[in-house]
């Protein structure tokens, strides 16, 4: 079964009523009738019968009239294109019709006027309901070590086995070692025999199935998340020197690990030791594959020498959630949700059993055990649910467990398993009569950091100190600054540029032969590091994510895009020609993913900025189709083969604007790299755009179209409303017509910093939601 759950209260939208079906527009404070619009005598008349008397659809075209368009785009469309295979509608006639529907049922207004957006009653999505028992579990511990250091630390010992006693710390930036037949020190350790353990925490930046690697020749143990080893070659035997091992991890923090490494006399007979047969050689490198990637050495960026406690993540497999809207949400209770999060429940309840004494503190042998771990329970409950316990939940959930169960151990489970399958954890929109601090927090954390209230957030609302704006902005700039909301603008970042799936770049070999999996794994690594220093940095900006001209390169990449770094070179910045390259638009992975096996791909590309960067709606295609081959027009450019596709008039109406717009990077081939001219021809870089105001712009190439995303209004006011989206899990409109425009001038204002937006974003949220209410009970009272 699966069902929506829409939720009673809607916000209705005061002021004008459309009357269509009527004709005529009647308002409260003018109650007497006026004269139809110009325009709609004309449709009805000569378009109602196709598209229905409301624009919801008839015989002759089925799909509602809806979309983005300014009034002058549609009047330009009426004039051009309808009706179909007749003579065409006279200008004058079009622009009264467009006038009309604009106004009447095709923007996003008149959508909004004549249906309202409402708040949705939503479940917590599988990432929140991860996030959120990995924070239960683990008492709200930083999700990453604080501070700048990176790599890991390496206690050198002179002898196998750590024997010998220990020779030194040192912090080591990532483990590749290629000893040879020497010792890490010459003079200070036996060549024939030394160890080492390398440890301290991984951060892994997306959710998913880690596979671990070590390649060694010599004796080798890591862990990872646990005392337990997900690789043990500490005892060898036969010849291997690949060792692998997975474990599934939560994106955005960090886990315990250690590599422990011993150097023996493997490869010389007992009889030759000491005799000056030469030291067997020796190396050790370890590396991950991560969820969609290659098998890479662990870089030093994701390594911390602090070793953070182990983090409890649930296995439980989820169904995918729905994404059909644009953003992620949790609209929808399937039977297989539903058995998801009860496999969940159990596996946290028998985690919880099993380590009882270390994550509760209370000694097996107390003798006042099993009231501290009920103490310790009503805390876990109080915690799920955001809120203190009435009287009637804490006898519930708590009281009558521990005293049923056979054992303390029992009572903790079913504590553990009836408050994951409450309702009070699963909802998060199950409000109290008026929202107060509680309630609050818990909007403020689950819309910027996807789980729970931490400590601090906790105190701020069991003192009542999060009702005012002062006391809102305070806590949201608090959490906006932490590394678990930079893990959730990675995840719009990636969705909004439509990548979060990761996807193997395949080109063609033949024409692109540096282009293999690890190229295209380090070209997804150039987008994740340009993404996190133009967007995240104190200094950075929406306008610097879209004009920069630095890309990250390491030295594989920087061969194939034509600047100059050692073939071994790590990732780093790398200042590109800003006349030719710049910001987002520029970024080799972006244009890689949108372009096909040999050839860029001007339609997908013009997509991904109409839709996410301009944010306008684009209807699917009348009929499925497969482009052109360019073997069947071998003298044409793509430019010239894509309008030659797209030129019929079914196709011209939407590709009108998409067209125009990915010509822009045609600048760019199949793998992002600049090139000047195809198959003989120049490469004409032009486009243009007429935005929903109807002004009309042209480029002259990616540059001019970067720069004019970086200022555009339409631009900003598409991005605010996709982050709002992601991080409220609800449409803006539901929070009144004002909404939008107020967090726009608030985006402007803090000179485009996205960070800054999203604090502002959970403030003016929580700030509607409280006004809401009280609006709500003031008319309440009146009406009593």
């Amino acid at each position: 079964m699966s069902r929506s759950l829409p939720i009673t209260s809607v916000l209705a939208t005061s002021g004008v009523v459309l009357l269509v079906a009527a004709g005529f527009r009647a308002t409260a404070q003018n109650p007497k009738p006026t004269p139809p619009p110009p325009g709609q005598k004309i449709y009805l008349a000569q378009c109602a019968g196709c598209h229905g008397d409301k624009g919801q659809g008839g015989a002759g075209y089925a799909r509602p009239l809806r979309g983005t368009r300014s009034v002058k785009e549609l009047a330009q469309y009426i004039h051009t294109q309808m009706p179909p295979g007749a003579k065409k509608t006279p200008a004058p006639q079009a622009n009264l019709v467009a006038a009309f529907v604009h106004d009447a049922f095709y923007s996003p207004v008149a959508q909004d006027r004549n249906r309202p957006a409402r708040v949705e009653l939503a479940r917590l999505t599988v990432k929140q309901f991860r996030n959120a028992v990995a924070d239960l579990v683990g008492d709200f511990r930083p999700v990453v070590p604080a501070g700048d250091a990176r790599g890991l630390t390496g206690s050198y010992f002179k002898g196998n086995n750590f024997q010998g006693g220990k020779e030194m710390d040192r912090n080591d930036g990532k483990v590749d070692f290629d000893f040879g037949p020497n010792p890490p020190v010459p003079g200070k350790f036996d060549p024939l025999n030394f160890s080492m353990i390398w440890q301290g925490s991984v951060m892994a930046p997306d959710t998913g199935d880690y596979e671990f690697v070590v390649r060694s020749n010599h004796a080798i143990r890591l862990s990872v998340n646990g005392e337990k080893p997900i690789i043990d070659a500490w005892v060898k035997s036969g010849n291997d020197t690949e060792f692998r091992g997975s474990i599934h991890l939560l994106g955005g923090r960090a886990y315990p690990i250690r590599l422990d490494f011993s150097k023996g006399t493997q490869g010389v007979d007992d009889k030759d030791k000491r005799k000056g047969t030469p030291s067997p050689p020796a190396f050790v490198s370890l590396l991950w594959k991560r969820p969609g990637r290659v098998a890479e050495v662990i870089p030093n960026r994701s390594l911390f020498p602090q070793v953070v406690p182990v983090t409890f993540v649930a296995d439980a497999p989820f169904p995918a959630d729905d994404r059909s809207i644009g953003y992620e949400r949790g609209n929808t209770v399937s039977k297989e949700w539903d058995d998801a999060t009860t496999a969940a429940a159990l596996e946290t309840a028998g985690y919880i059993a099993n380590n009882l004494t270390q994550i509760s503190g209370v000694p097996e042998n107390a003798p006042d055990r099993k009231e501290k771990l009920r103490a310790r329970c009503r805390s876990f409950v109080e915690r799920a649910f955001r809120r203190p316990l009435t009287p009637a939940q804490e006898q519930r959930f708590v009281n009558r467990q521990f005293e049923a169960a056979p054992n303390v151990e029992t009572a903790v489970k079913r504590v553990v398993i009836l408050t994951l399958k409450s309702p009070q954890f699963l909802y998060r929109e199950l409000r109290p009569g008026t929202p107060d601090s509680y309630f609050n927090a818990a909007q403020l954390s689950f819309g910027l950091w996807d789980s729970l209230p931490d400590p601090e957030l906790q105190r701020a609302a069991a003192a009542g100190q999060l009702v005012t704006r002062e006391q809102v902005a305070a806590q949201a700039d608090r959490m906006a600054n932490d590394p678990r909301a930079w893990n959730k603008m990675r995840d719009f970042l990636l969705l909004w540029l439509k990548v979060d799936e990761i996807k193997d770049i395949v080109k063609n070999t033949k024409r692109y032969p540096e282009m293999d999996a690890a190229a295209g794994s380090d070209l997804r690594t150039s987008l994740e590091i340009f993404l996190e220093k133009t967007a995240w940095s104190n200094e950075s900006s929406y306008r610097d994510l879209m004009l920069s001209p630095t890309q990250y390169l390491n030295g594989r990449l920087a061969k194939v895009y034509g600047q100059n770094l050692p073939a071994d070179a790590p990732f780093q910045p790398v200042q590109m020609d800003p006349g030719q390259r710049m910001g987002v638009l520029g970024n080799p992975y972006l244009l890689s993913r949108f372009a096909y096996l040999e050839n860029s791909s001007p339609i997908h590309r013009g997509v991904l900025i109409i839709r996410s960067m301009l944010g306008r709606t684009l209807l699917p295609p009348p009929a499925a189709f497969t482009p052109l081959s360019a073997s069947l027009h071998p003298n044409l450019t793509t430019r010239e083969r894509v309008s030659l596709q797209t030129k019929p008039a079914a196709c011209s109406g939407c590709h009108g604007l998409i067209n125009p717009l990915g010509f822009t990077l045609e600048k760019f081939d199949a793998i992002g790299r600049l090139r000047t001219s195809e198959n003989g021809k120049s490469v004409d870089a032009s486009g243009r755009y007429i935005s929903k105001s109807g002004a009309a712009v042209k480029f002259s190439g990616a540059p001019a179209l970067a720069e004019y995303l970086a200022d555009s209004e339409e631009a900003h006011a598409a991005i605010t409303e996709k982050l709002f989206q992601h991080l409220v899990k609800q449409p803006v409109l539901a929070y009144g017509p004002n909404m939008l425009p107020q967090l726009e001038n608030s985006f402007r204002q803090n000179r485009y910093s996205l960070r800054k937006l999203m604090g502002e974003i959970m403030v003016a949220t929580v700030l509607a939601d409280m006004n809401k209410s009280t609006k709500k009970a003031v008319a309440m009272g009146a009406t009593q």
